[in-house]
């Protein structure tokens, strides 16, 4: 059995903020693998399936983002769970948005969600960095982060969600760079064989002046040249 963890702060106030970005990917996850409804259970909203030949247990923790390790304590012990058997989907200011890269274990680098983990059950879980991008300064990153995405970013976020969704099975297998390959097809699709082979056109001749008519002794030098 597998863990896989979304962070972000339970309401409708926070439901579009980029620090939920974490509970998007499970939801994604869950809507599109089929599983059931959503309960309440360890202090969170749980659901559990089957991706792939994993049984998975998802869990978005009620407790809000800085107490989110109480939650998932909780579940790993009921569940009999070593940290290397979760997986935590979680915003990443240092990575450009639209980008995403799997970590084992490691810091917090200053994540209050991931913080109270490292509190709770350690550092040796794995770690779906989800990017959306840095405000610029340290002081504006609590109004970046529990502000909602804006309407340009839809597109791209909702390509990375399909691609983690698509991805989940492998993730949940123990293939991180399968995982990737999924989420790098939605996000960077190749370019198509036609597309790529097509021959360039080439530029339009210039047009020619007509040539002006010969005069008859023009036409008659002509003949004898």
């Amino acid at each position: 059995m597998k863990l896989f963890v979304g962070l972000g702060n339970p309401g409708a106030k926070y439901a579009m903020n980029r620090h939920n970005v974490g509970f998007m990917a499970v939801d994604r996850i869950a809507a599109d693998h089929g599983f059931p409804p959503w309960r309440a259970k360890f202090q969170g909203a749980v659901s559990e399936g089957r991706l792939g030949s994993e049984r998975v247990v998802l869990l978005k923790p009620m407790t809000f983002m800085n107490l989110s390790g109480q939650s998932v304590g909780e579940a790993m012990r009921f569940y009999k769970l070593d940290p290397s058997e979760v997986t935590v989907f979680h915003d990443e200011l240092d990575l450009a948005p639209g980008k995403c890269r799997v970590k084992e274990a490691g810091g917090h680098a200053g994540h209050n969600g991931l913080r109270s983990l490292h509190q709770h059950i350690g550092e040796a879980y794995r770690r779906v960095r989800i990017g959306i991008g840095h405000p610029g300064h340290k002081d504006r990153v609590a109004a970046y982060v529990l502000s909602d995405f804006a309407k340009a970013d839809q597109d791209w976020l909702d390509d990375l969600l399909r691609g983690v969704s698509d991805g989940a099975a492998a993730l949940a297998e123990g293939d991180a760079a399968r995982f990737m390959n999924a989420v790098a097809l939605r996000t960077a699709p190749p370019r198509s064989s036609a597309t790529a082979t097509q021959a360039p056109k080439s530029a339009p001749e210039e047009p020619t002046e007509p040539e002006p008519p010969k005069s008859a002794f023009q036409r008659l030098l002509d003949r004898f040249s």
